[in-house]
């Protein structure tokens, strides 16, 4: 071969690479935005609950061809990766992930294919043991293929970089997955469509304060067509709606705010807010509950929350304080103090306790107010309409470091007879308090009487309530 049928055999195969979908994965004019999102995410435990056909999958195939080949557009990649992909089944291995995986990587990154069975000059018809990867290091890195059927055993004595888990795996896998990274500081990260319902998973991963979410719909992939969508929504129940179309896990019922998604949630920023409001569902066991609210125009954000058990109203009310002074909330001019709303209930006094958990609050530098809406379907829906209204208009976001409401705001869903589950609720109620009390927003405080302001004087010279 003379060097002019060189350079064109080289300038074909390089054609090649620069038209692979690789090298066009969302660089087109229409650009999947859910999926950007998840790859810009550095956090070292990532999941993509999506619907089928959201393009979650795309997302864990070229997560893992970027960490491979070193090519990561988002993310720093300084030596050859080892990872794995985990299937359910060498069967779903084969049809599903190993398929993606194949589509990306362009052949001339391919070293070696080492298989289970099938031809190794044919991968894309057999199973996949192994694929040894050229990386920019001029290095090698592998991507070996593991399924659950092969049992716990199989996942033992390597350590990895990193694995995809493509659909939820059992528990004890999951584990031993998670053992193979510890050593190396390595990530997970899952695609998956909750088909099974509340399982380990929802409690695990959803629950987890440190695992890092991602939500996709079939409104989110561009790609699909509205008539696409329309069809298969036709040919399924609501309950099955809630899995496929949504990625949402379900319990034989409906989550409560279906409004709630991933545009809900904002980036902290620096708010003005024409108007604070604090709400508090106090509790002692269950967690002392608060939120932090800013309206601006007619726009409200959920700025902090606070979810605390097994202290006392005095340390409550001492960190609720706190968090108000750092975000700049003014005191009230009337009481001198911060205010807050807080359930009804606190009104009460308990038993062995010399005072209500109102009183306390109040001795202690927070002045409640007890007059709140406490109808719960009420208030379920008008947080449901900020979040998004019939005609698609948003009123309301909460910050993402709000970890504790977002959980709630997830997994919060409807039980028996058209009345809420109450369970992991408290971020909910006191957000209701603070959004249903309309009185707060709508009306200034007149100021106190000569009476009143006797009265306020006596209770604080004193430390007695009503």
């Amino acid at each position: 071969m003379n060097n002019v049928e060189n350079l064109e055999r080289v300038r074909r195969r390089l054609e090649d690479v620069a038209e692979s979908a690789f090298h066009l994965y969302n660089l087109g004019k229409i650009v999947h935005h859910k999926q950007i999102d998840f790859h810009r995410d550095s956090s070292k435990s990532r999941w993509v609950f999506g619907g089928n056909r959201t393009g979650k999958t795309e997302c864990g195939a070229m997560e893992s061809l970027w960490l491979v080949t070193g090519m990561h557009p988002y993310q720093t990649v300084d030596a050859a990766k080892h990872g794995w992909v985990v299937s359910l089944s060498t069967q779903v291995q084969r049809d599903v992930a190993q398929a993606k995986i194949l589509k990306y990587l362009p052949t001339e990154f391919i070293k070696d294919v080492v298989m289970k069975s099938g031809r190794r000059d044919n991968p894309k018809n057999g199973v996949i043991d192994f694929i040894s990867v050229r990386n920019k290091f001029g290095d090698i890195s592998t991507l070996g293929f593991k399924s659950c059927d092969q049992g716990r055993e199989k996942f033992q004595g390597t350590s990895l970089d990193f694995v995809w888990f493509d659909e939820e795996p059992p528990e004890e896998i999951y584990e031993e997955c998670l053992l193979r990274t510890l050593d190396t500081g390595g990530i997970v990260f899952g695609t998956m469509t909750p088909l099974k319902g509340r399982t380990w998973l929802f409690d695990r991963i959803m629950l987890g304060n440190e695992h890092s979410i991602h939500q996709m719909s079939w409104e989110d992939n561009p790609f699909l067509k509205s008539e696409e969508i329309a069809s298969m929504e036709r040919s399924l129940s609501c309950e099955q709606l809630e899995s496929r179309k949504y990625g949402r896990f379900s319990e034989g019922s409906g989550i409560v705010f279906s409004e709630f998604d991933e545009d809900s949630t904002v980036e902290p920023f620096r708010i003005k807010a024409d108007e604070w409001i604090v709400a508090i569902d106090p509790g002692y066991v269950a967690p002392t509950a608060c939120v932090y609210v800013a309206r601006v125009g007619e726009v409200f954000y959920v700025v902090a929350d606070y979810a605390v058990s097994g202290k006392t109203v005095e340390e409550h009310a001492k960190a609720i304080v706190s968090k108000c002074e750092s975000l700049g909330i003014p005191k009230c001019e009337v009481w001198g103090m911060h205010t807050a709303l807080i359930d009804s209930a606190s009104v009460q006094q308990n038993l062995g306790a010399k005072s209500s958990v109102a009183t306390q609050f109040r001795n202690n530098g927070l002045h409640v107010d007890t007059k709140v809406n406490k109808h719960v379907i009420d208030g379920i829906m008008k947080v449901k309409a900020l979040f998004r209204n019939s005609e698609g208009v948003r009123r309301l976001y909460v910050f993402k470091n709000c970890v504790n409401l977002i959980r709630e705001l997830r997994t919060y869903s409807w039980g028996d007879n058209e009345r809420p589950v109450k369970k992991n609720d408290h971020c909910i109620d006191a957000l209701r308090y603070a959004l249903a009390t309309e009185r707060i927003r709508t009306n200034k405080r007149e100021p106190p009487s000569l009476l009143e302001e006797r009265k306020r004087k006596f209770i604080k010279e004193n430390h007695y309530g009503n």
